[in-house]
């Protein structure tokens, strides 16, 4: 018993918490590892030596490049439309009251909570349909179905932990909509936003199975790294690009979490 009343962790509570973090890291530091490897045809463990060579190899590599930027372009829209949508949407659901309000919030959670080949292959079938070529554009609005998600379920749970009557009493000082947006409500979701705009460039980023059905002939960083996996130019090239894709995810994620974790004290809840 610690002295602030709380009981410790039994020491196998302790020892099986340990061995799960290593079984889901462990395969991460081998990628790192592995990045720095003089072998270039396969993976020997140990590396027969560690080099950094690869680094600029994959810097010299315009397919590297072509690829790198078309996720990060498409991320950043794909996000740029989720923070309207998915706000717009958060805001009418848990600011007024209509009939369906339940089914659309389900709705607009359905593209996350599908597996991710039924929401590629319901894309696919509508492009199709629809007589619409794969492009960029595509792969945006893939990525944006379950973007928009990620941004709901946080906006929505910030509005709701929202006091409305600073809402009301801005209406009743003489501001008008906008000023009462931009005022008030905005400062409140600001960091809601901000975390679900992170997290949804991450989770569009490393995306890959939505990717595969609208993508056509595009390759963005995880298709080409499963392209080099199956047939390798030079392998440590593609760990040297999975590491750059585990710190850009990683980084929003983290960030995300800092800017949430006190999201619980928001100004006028308690009124």
């Amino acid at each position: 018993m610690r002295s602030d009343g709380s009981q410790s962790a039994p020491l196998g509570l302790k020892i099986a918490a340990a061995c799960g973090l290593l079984f889901l890291h462990l395969p991460i530091l081998l990628i790192f590892v592995y990045a720095f490897t003089t072998e270039e045809k396969s993976f020997v463990w140990p590396p027969p030596g560690l080099t950094t060579q690869w680094f600029a190899v994959t810097w010299n590599r315009p397919d590297v490049w072509q690829a790198l930027s078309l996720s990060v372009r498409v991320a950043a829209i794909s996000t740029a439309i989720a923070l309207i949508l998915g706000t717009l949407c958060a805001a009418a659901v848990s600011r007024t009251k209509f009939f369906g309000r339940e089914t659309i919030s389900l709705l607009v959670i359905l593209p996350i909570a599908l597996p991710g080949i039924i929401t590629g292959i319901a894309l696919r079938s509508a492009f199709s349909l629809a007589d619409i070529p794969f492009s960029f554009w595509t792969i945006v609005l893939g990525h944006a179905t379950f973007c928009v998600v990620v941004v709901y379920n946080n906006a929505v749970a910030r509005f709701r932990r929202s006091s409305g009557s600073m809402i009301e009493a801005s209406m009743d000082l003489g501001a008008d909509g906008f000023q009462t947006f931009r005022h008030v409500v905005l400062p409140n979701i600001a960091t809601a936003l901000l975390a679900g705009g992170m997290l949804a460039f991450a989770l569009s980023f490393d995306e890959v199975i939505v990717t595969t059905f609208t993508a056509g002939q595009q390759q963005t960083v995880p298709i080409w790294m499963l392209e080099e996996l199956i047939r390798p130019r030079q392998r440590p090239v593609t760990n040297v690009v999975a590491m750059v894709v585990v710190l850009v995810t990683l980084l929003p994620i983290l960030f995300a979490y800092y800017l949430t974790r006190d999201g619980d004290q928001i100004v006028g809840s308690g009124k």
